[in-house]
């Protein structure tokens, strides 16, 4: 069976302690209550590194630089309805202050509890690679 392709974008933000943000997804969504890189859909014309500072801004309130976005690792993962190819990148600088704006609950994770959070099953992954599990 041939699934629609589904290009989304991920950030490992990472702060002064090494931690990682993760967001939970809110109820009323897809997956509701699993906690996933903060992120979005790559929109036609955009490439993932434009995607993911308009994504950032607008789920978080932060400003990300292109430039300061390094390619670290990509998940592919076939969902039922249709196949996930999520570039993640990492970010240890941005300008303002983490704020949800769409009803995401958030944490700051050591990537060695990274699997305490249950998770969509593309960032299960990912988060094996970045805690070293």
């Amino acid at each position: 069976m041939t699934r629609p392709l589904v290009l989304v974008v991920a950030a490992a933000l990472y702060n002064s302690r090494g931690e990682i943000l993760l967001a939970q997804r809110p109820e009323g969504k897809a997956m509701a209550g699993l906690w996933e890189f903060p992120g979005g859909k790559v929109e036609p014309g955009e490439t993932p590194e434009q995607a993911l500072v308009r994504e950032l801004h607008e789920e978080l309130s932060i400003t990300v630089d292109e430039n300061d976005l390094e390619p670290i690792s990509f998940a592919s993962h076939n969902y039922p309805n249709f196949h996930l190819l999520m570039p993640l990148f990492r970010c240890l600088v941005w300008t303002g202050d983490v704020h949800p704006r769409e009803g995401q609950s958030f944490a700051w994770v050591a990537p060695s509890s990274l699997h305490d959070y249950p998770a969509p099953a593309a960032d299960i992954p990912l988060f094996r690679q970045l805690s070293g599990k």
